[in-house]
């Protein structure tokens, strides 16, 4: 009985154990991407929740208790790869290879204080990607912004380690205009010190509903800046890019030869000069001296990267270093910059930290400047049968003897090459951070970031004489200068962001964050002489001078936001910003900022399930952002010491006030409107992107002249004064195809920026961008900012009935002759003077364009991309020199065909002609519009297993920069921004004094993977 309750037992215990068996599976696999296996990944039973997670080596086991069935399917998913659905089919193990999803990563945005996916973006943002970035050989990454966003205008300088002008959306403010810039999440001073291989993407936010959560910095928009990191995902990998190159200019101004030279000065002169009449020195005139081709030289480019970055489930990491040498087009310019970066992040279960450090060291050889002329300015005044050298002056070089020659234009040469001129600066650039998930998607995160700079510029110019026979273009004693400082940025972020939906549609993103910047910097200045001799560089109390100066700046805020949308359907955002500057006083210390913003993604509707329409977004923003860019304690009055007084005969140092405070200077206020559309077609085939902004500036901060009878040592006074209004059109337009061998894709973008200054107080204009003892450009109600302010030429006078035509007034007048430039009497009061003066051009577009085609067939690849600018002029002063003909230089071969007598020249005036035929006017004004062939690039990738596995892949290419330049300009370059030798900042830009040229560069490189 008993045995058979037994044998019963153990039957029944083996059935239901085998039919357990037999309902249960069991699924394993390995989950791999193109670099090997993938950890991380979802593997989770299509319509269950159950599922698991592959481990380090992108392992997985799955148990299922029961059979799932024939349909049943895998869905494999992992951020940034395509999800995949995988048929079972009684299999028991499955193998899957992840497939990068470029457009899931491009869907994810970075905005202010974090993330957004692109459909729920409600804002204008332009993104550029690390492989736009890297592909121009660029020293800096705002250089490889140009033509790359609309809305964007960049001004290159040509110049090795100079910064380009930034302008976003256009000019709000005759203050300063450049963007704020964001690394990483630390608020920085530019993108200079960065290595642009290092860069994963940029984003330009550009309207109020993604700009106004900075506050008192977004006015003039925000570039945030993400640099690589290792992937969680990602075994060790080692990279190398190493590219090298030659940069040269094949521009040149046709100037006088010798023979030509002679010509024009026996022709134009009252007293020959004696070099050409005196037999003695006929031997110098044989020279034929191309002072263009001194001074321009082929430099040579290298740049190498090396990257290594990993990282598994629980940290990620990336380190790397950087090396780049550019010699300049321009002899004696160099820049230099070693970089180290390294970013890495740590997961301990909701705890995150995360930290990223780049350390910059560059060292810098400018353009030098002599008596406030560029180095292009003395070489095109210099006479050609001049030579460059002579061993028997001191410094080696030879000149002008002036009162042999009848001129004193500068040895470029020498100007450029005596002694030496050197900028050194150390960049730390870091950040640390901790993120805490207090609960599910509520997430504390606090930050400290530093932005520390540190500088030492030296100037060593030794004695020298390359006039032995005058007394110009001479020092006797060697001059020694030195600068230094520091300056750095501590910003301190803690943030509260909680994400929840609501019934899996109302979706809800809420931030509250509080922040303090504190800035400091402090400066030391000194020179001396040393007339004992020139082999000792260092500072003595011979004439010596020196001053030192120290600031704090500090600004504080706080800020609210939210973001709710519908499904990703219907979309709305609000935020709001209060700060405080220490630039303002106790009255107007704080300023509140808000944007708000909606979006309705009309592809999303059950209406165009079956349209090929993909993506249409119609969104709209309103908002205001602040301004505080001026100079520190500007609201307080200051003192300055070392002031001379006159006491019984003699100069008394003593203390008086620098300038005049404004206890009531406040907030510049930017409101901003923004209207857009986002278009996808056929999977995103065909794109597009469309917009309209309108942006008011009010209480425009500019510093205001003072009457010089209140003896100020510092002339203006800081005030809020007027309005300015800017609006303008964008488009941006691609198109995608990547299907088949061969692939391609195209984009577009386009931007227009039109500004008017709607009041600037009680005054009637602003004068800046000063030349020759006048102000070309003009801030005055009714017109753009920084115009171009001077008389209309119309034609030359051809006898003296033209002449007294003109000049009713005083018919008697005999300084303008038969000749002399006409210029358009433009009050009609018979005379003319400064009340002709009127709107002679802008200097900014009003169209700017970016064009980008790339293409893929097999191993081989090619970009080509195309940049232009257009409706914006020139104010060239070279034609001052070039065909100004107030004295005797050289010049260019126009002058040859002058006006000699009735109707011989209807645009070139007279030699030695009337005073006024040099007044800033039209005739010195030009279309600067370009069009320009900014970079073609051909490349090769050789496939994986040609090495074998030691190498991932290896890719080879050759680039070529600002190849081809379309433009009726006239001058070297139609690209003028920033004087850097003359310091005129944006008053300036457009005045073309010689400055540095970009040259064209011609680069090999290499792309190496481990």
């Amino acid at each position: 009985m008993i045995g058979n309750r037994l044998r019963s037992s153990l039957f029944l215990i083996c059935f239901l154990w085998f039919g357990f068996m037999s309902a249960q599976e069991t699924i394993s696999g390995t989950v791999t991407d193109a670099t090997g296996p993938l950890p991380g990944v979802n593997v989770v039973l299509e319509g269950t929740t159950t599922g698991t997670v592959t481990d380090f080596d992108g392992n997985y086991t799955l148990e299922l208790e029961k059979d799932p069935g024939p349909d049943a399917r895998l869905i494999f998913s992992y951020v940034g790869f395509e999800t995949q659905r995988v048929a079972i089919n009684d299999r028991s193990v499955i193998n899957v290879n992840m497939i990068s999803d470029a457009q899931a990563l491009d869907d994810v945005v970075i905005v202010g204080y974090g993330t957004q996916s692109r459909a729920e973006v409600t804002g204008a943002i332009s993104s550029i990607d690390s492989d736009e970035v890297s592909s121009l050989p660029v020293a800096t990454a705002e250089q490889a912004l140009q033509g790359r966003a609309s809305g964007v205008t960049v001004i290159n300088s040509g110049a090795p380690g100079n910064s380009p002008a930034v302008r976003i959306r256009g000019l709000a403010t005759p203050n300063n205009n450049d963007p704020l810039y964001v690394i990483d999440g630390v608020i920085a001073g530019g993108l200079g010190s960065l290595n642009p291989n290092d860069i994963q993407n940029i984003q330009v936010l550009k309207d109020a509903s993604t700009t106004a959560v900075y506050g008192s910095r977004g006015a003039n928009g925000v570039v945030l800046v993400t640099t690589k990191s290792g992937r969680a995902s990602e075994k060790a990998q080692l990279s190398l890019d190493v590219y090298s190159g030659v940069q040269f200019l094949s521009n040149r101004y046709d100037l006088l030869n010798t023979d030509q030279y002679i010509q024009y000065a026996r022709e134009i002169s009252e007293t020959v000069p004696p070099r050409i009449t005196d037999p003695q020195y006929s031997d110098m005139l044989d020279n034929e001296t191309d002072w263009q081709d001194e001074i321009f030289r082929t430099g040579v480019l290298k740049s190498v990267t090396l990257g290594l970055s990993g990282g598994n489930e629980n940290s990620n990491y990336r380190f790397s270093g950087g090396y780049l040498n550019q010699e300049g087009a321009l002899i004696e310019t160099e820049y230099e910059r070693f970089n180290f970066r390294s970013n890495s992040n740590f997961t301990f279960g909701k705890l995150r930290l995360g930290q990223t450090l780049n350390t910059a060291i560059t060292v810098q050889n400018p353009e030098r400047s002599d008596g406030g002329r560029s180095v292009l300015e003395h070489a095109i005044k210099s006479a050609p049968y001049l030579p460059v050298y002579n061993p028997d002056n001191r410094g080696g070089f030879q000149g002008p003897n002036t009162v042999i020659d009848g001129q004193d234009a500068a040895n470029p040469v020498r100007v450029q090459t005596l002694g030496s001129a050197e900028n050194k600066g150390i960049t730390l650039l870091g950040s640390l951070f901790a993120e805490y998930e207090i609960i599910d998607g509520l997430v504390f995160k606090s930050q400290a970031g530093l932005d520390y700079y540190k500088y030492n510029n030296n100037i060593f110019i030794p004695s020298f004489n390359d006039d032995s026979a005058g007394s110009t273009g001479a020092i006797n004693y060697a001059q020694i200068t030195k600068n230094s400082g520091t300056n750095q940025s501590l910003t301190l972020t803690n943030s509260l962001t909680y994400k929840f939906d609501v019934a899996d549609l109302h979706n809800f993103e809420i931030l509250v964050l509080a922040e303090d910047q504190r800035i400091d910097g402090e400066s030391l200045d000194a020179s001396s002489q040393n007339n004992i001799t020139d082999e000792v560089e260092e500072l003595s109390l011979n004439q010596a001078g020196l001053s030192s100066a120290s600031f704090e700046y500090r600004r504080i805020g706080y800020l609210g936001r939210v973001n709710y949308n519908y499904d990703q359907k219907y979309l709305l955002a609000g935020s709001f910003r209060r700060d405080a500057s220490s630039r303002f006083g106790a009255n107007n210390r704080w300023g509140d900022f808000w944007s708000v913003a909606a979006g309705w993604n009309v592809a999303k509707e059950s209406f165009m399930e079956d349209s090929n329409i993909n993506n249409l977004k119609i969104r709209g923003s309103w908002g205001t952002t602040g301004n505080d860019l001026i100079g520190n304690y500007r609201y307080s009055t200051s003192l300055v010491t070392s002031f001379l007084y006159p006491i019984a005969g003699s100069a008394l140092e003593g203390t008086t006030a620098e300038g005049l405070g404004n206890q009531n200077l406040k907030w510049e206020e930017v409101t901003m409107k923004n209207i857009g559309v986002d278009i996808g077609i056929l999977n995103n085939t065909f794109t597009a992107s469309l917009e309209y902004y309108s942006n008011r500036s009010d209480d425009l901060l500019y510093e205001l002249p003072l009457p010089l009878s209140l003896g100020y040592n510092v002339p203006t006074i800081a005030s809020n004064v007027g309005s300015v209004e800017t609006n303008g059109f964008e488009a941006d337009f691609g198109y995608n195809d990547y299907d088949g061998e061969f692939t391609w894709s195209a984009n577009l973008n386009l931007g227009t920026s039109k500004n008017e200054v709607l009041s600037i107080g009680n005054l009637t204009e602003v004068t800046g961008g000063f030349f020759e003892n006048e102000y070309l450009t003009r801030i005055a109600p009714g017109e753009a900012l920084f115009h171009f302010y001077g008389l209309k030429t119309d034609g030359v006078f051809q006898n003296q009935a033209e002449v007294d035509a003109v000049y009713t007034a005083n018919p008697d007048q005999d300084a303008i002759q038969p000749g002399d430039i006409r210029f358009v009497d433009i009050n009609g009061d018979g005379t003319i003077n400064a009340a002709d003066k009127t709107v002679i051009g802008n200097p900014y577009p009003t169209l700017t364009m970016g064009l980008n085609i790339s293409a893929q067939y097999k191993n081989f690849d090619a970009s080509i991309f195309i940049q232009g600018a257009y409706g914006q002029d020139i104010y060239n002063t070279n034609i001052y020199d070039l065909e100004g003909m107030p004295r005797l230089f050289n010049s260019g071969v126009a002058v040859l065909d002058r006006w000699t007598g009735e109707g011989t020249s209807n645009t070139i005036p007279r030699a030695l002609g009337a005073p006024q035929n040099l007044y800033a006017s039209d005739r010195f004004i030009e279309d600067g519009s370009y069009t320009r062939l900014k970079n073609l690039n051909i490349g090769y990738t050789f496939d994986e297993d040609v090495f074998g596995d030691s190498v991932a892949n290896l890719r080879i290419y050759v680039s070529g920069q600002n190849l081809i330049t379309l433009t009726d300009y006239s001058g070297l370059d139609p690209e003028i921004g920033v004087d850097n030798v003359l310091f005129q900042g944006t008053g300036a830009i457009g005045i073309d004094r010689g400055l540095y040229p970009q040259p064209t560069s011609i680069t090999f490189g290499v792309q190496l993977g481990f």
